[in-house]
């Protein structure tokens, strides 16, 4: 893991050893301010499209309201239910806060990939790279991370003693499970494409923006990975965890004060994540935008890779408010439907198309032909997948409503 970051090939010394304390504050603050200015702009952002003047009052344009919060919150009182779980009950807010943090160790925030330079940049004579670690199996990291996060939830709502928030866990539960295999396969026709797990390989095979993911994959599997990660969020319009019209508040009811903080800036900390992973799969990262041989140049230096990444965050930023302040929440059924009867199958059949092509352009095969035997498989696929959902449904309505 260490040697896939050239600071290490010349051995431990001071230097390098301040270096990667650098790295490590430099992840940790880009994450806390990245969190506190999420929650500013989509206050601002729905405000505005809601006709609403939104905080302004703490700080210039209401920029310090989230700290003015968090002051807030650290002086509420620390409720715990008597009949809860005590030490579940104080775990599970770091179990849903820690992983959000942890996944930006893996993501490159910058660095120059120009002339094959593959992201590396020099910082007091040592060659490095502009992420805190680059594992060869750093996507799984990522997606290890993301399942792991749905325990805090999961044990928050069952350590609490009360059934709203258990409802709320086992829906986080449900949905964690019925979204996570649509975003694993998603994930699978990018690596597919891109060859490697290193979230910087990614990153270096998007060199030009007719390589980027989203074009190289067929689109595809960037708008399933896009809706099964807002799920995988628990965001409007798939928050049933916390639906205030059925369940109170869902899972983090019984939470007050610091405890409560944690889950609220996780959700949003996990919103600037799950932007941040979709810009490094589908958007090439800190890539600029190459069109053939011309590059779109910022001429910014090392600090371009930054910038780029930045400018590309910010438009799945102002989507997740966009979603927010627009579409109405689904129903729990049509939560699953969408997840079982939809994305699953569509992901799995792009993904086995995808290697299809791909092993007919190794083989030498004639992929016009592997196209339509592929196209008309899944044709058949998708007919039997119909016939067996309408015929499910006919024999409900036959049986009648269990309750």
């Amino acid at each position: 893991m260490l040697a896939a970051d050239p600071l290490f090939f010349r051995g431990l010394s001071l230097a390098v050893v301040v270096i990667v304390i650098v790295k490590v504050l430099i992840v940790f603050v880009v994450g806390l301010v990245a969190t506190m200015f999420m929650v500013w702009f989509e206050r601002k952002i729905i405000s505005g499209m809601q006709n609403r003047v939104g905080p302004n009052k703490a700080g210039p344009w209401g920029l310090l309201q989230t700290l003015a919060d968090g002051i807030k919150l650290f002086f509420k009182e620390d409720l715990v239910p008597e009949r809860a779980d005590s030490f579940v009950f104080k775990l599970a807010p770091f179990l849903a806060f820690v992983p959000a943090f942890l996944v930006w160790c893996v993501i490159p925030l910058g660095g120059d990939f120009s002339n094959g330079r593959g992201g590396l940049v020099t910082i007091a004579g040592h060659r490095t790279l502009v992420q805190l670690a680059d594992p060869p199996i750093g996507i799984l990291l990522v997606l290890m991370l993301s399942s792991i996060a749905v325990y805090g939830i999961m044990l928050a709502g069952w350590s609490s003693g009360s059934k709203y928030p258990l409802l709320g866990s086992v829906r986080a539960s449900a949905q964690m499970v019925s979204y996570e295999a649509a975003l694993g396969l998603s994930i699978g026709s990018v690596l597919l494409v891109a060859g490697t797990l290193s979230t910087n390989g990614i990153v270096i095979a998007q060199n030009t923006i007719s390589r980027w993911h989203i074009i190289a994959t067929g689109v595809v599997p960037f708008v399933i990975f896009v809706i099964a990660g807002t799920a995988e969020l628990n965001r409007p319009p798939f928050d049933l965890v916390e639906a205030e019209s059925e369940l109170v508040s869902g899972f983090n009811t019984e939470y007050s004060s610091l405890r409560f903080a944690l889950f609220y800036l996780a959700e949003f900390m996990n919103t600037v994540t799950m932007s941040a992973i979709i810009v490094t799969l589908f958007l090439g990262g800190p890539q600029p935008i190459t069109i053939g041989d011309t590059t779109l140049n910022l001429h910014l230096g090392p600090f371009s890779g930054t910038v780029w990444f930045l400018l590309k965050l910010f438009i799945f930023l102002y989507m997740y408010v966009w979603l927010r302040a627009t579409l109405p929440r689904l129903r729990y059924d049509q939560l699953m439907n969408l997840g079982w009867k939809v994305l699953i199958p569509i992901a799995l059949g792009w993904f086995m198309l995808l290697a299809a092509l791909r092993v007919a352009r190794d083989e030498g095969w004639n992929r016009v032909v592997v196209g339509v035997v592929c196209a008309v498989v899944l044709a058949f696929s998708y007919l039997l997948l119909t016939a067996a959902v309408r015929t499910s449904s006919k024999n409900r309505e036959k049986e009648g409503a269990m309750f």
